[in-house]
């Protein structure tokens, strides 16, 4: 029974990391209806950019989580503007019935997505030019020893992690609810042509929307990079593909959803592992995509959900 319970606890404080990673994806998708392959890059070039500005000048671990967070948000507004804002644009110029053939819903989302996929590319080449080492040093916050209680230890460092993930899932969503601001970014995403009718600046807020997602990416990567001390070309990819799993399991788009995800995602990885090694933790995590991916529901493909607002 504590076996069990540990088991558990470890699961819950992972999924916490993953819930965290996936909160700022499955907040773009929300926002834009299209799925950046580049969120995972972006944060890695970012976190590169702070153990870079740490190994050249020695800055402290707080402007570190700066630099991280600032470079994240101008490398979201660049992606956005090249990949996803010119797509809407060129569709905001065409008029008429040849408009709906030439730029339909289905054609924008390929380019997007094969344009999200190549910057995905470039930023991940920049990162490697900046520290072409393959393990790099990232400033780590000291943490203190595991909390042991009775027969039960705590990691206290992915309790913060989980606890972090919880109050900005929360938060976000409690803002998009009750305030005029995060009502107005809701309706320019689900009822876009009604925004604009009502005089919303529709592009703007979808802009914005995208890089405060991209921000959310910063913090998420200095916040897990910083407890495990270092950052690989790697880490842009596992970001990317836990993040997914995580918000898909939840309901990609849902700011509730993807904390949920993520706690499962962490505990059913916590008992394959146990079960069947580390190779079946990650065999795990692709078949939970894979089921994902195959089984269609309504909170995944109804506009309704996709705030994951309501029960």
């Amino acid at each position: 029974m504590l076996d069990l319970l540990q088991l558990t606890l470890d699961g819950l404080c992972d999924g916490g990391v993953y819930a965290l990673l996936g909160l700022g994806l499955s907040l773009t998708f929300g926002c834009l209806r299209r799925l950046n392959l580049a969120y995972g890059a972006t944060a890695m070039l970012a976190a590169y950019m702070g153990a870079w500005c740490h190994l050249h000048f020695q800055t402290s671990i707080a402007m570190v989580a700066g630099v991280v967070v600032v470079s994240a948000t101008l490398i979201g507004w660049y992606v956005e503007r090249l990949c996803f804002a010119r797509a809407d644009d060129t569709d905001s110029r065409f008029a008429g019935p040849s408009r709906d053939r030439l730029f339909s819903t289905d054609n924008q989302e390929m380019v997007a997505l094969a344009s999200s996929f190549a910057i995905w590319m470039q930023l991940e080449q920049l990162a490697v030019n900046l520290l072409p080492r393959h393990l790099n040093y990232f400033p780590a916050i000291p943490v203190q020893s595991s909390w042991v209680i009775g027969d039960i230890t705590i990691r206290p460092d992915r309790l913060l992690l989980t606890l972090l993930a919880a109050g900005l899932s929360v938060g976000i969503a409690s803002w998009l609810r009750r305030t005029r601001a995060g009502l107005s970014w809701r309706a320019a995403s689900e009822h876009r042509t009604a925004a604009a009718l009502a005089g919303m600046p529709v592009a703007r807020l979808q802009t914005a929307g995208f890089v405060f997602a991209c921000a959310l990416s910063g913090i998420a990567a200095f916040a897990v990079l910083s407890l495990d001390g270092q950052v690989t070309p790697m880490f842009g990819m596992w970001m990317l593909f836990k993040g997914l799993v995580a918000a898909m399991l939840g309901g990609l788009g849902s700011v509730l959803g993807v904390l949920w995800g993520g706690l499962l995602l962490g505990v059913v990885e916590a008992c394959s592992q146990r079960l069947l090694g580390a190779q079946g933790r990650e065999f795990a995590s692709y078949a939970l995509l894979l089921l994902v991916l195959t089984w269609r529901r309504e909170s995944t493909s109804g506009r309704q959900f996709a705030w994951g607002l309501r029960s």
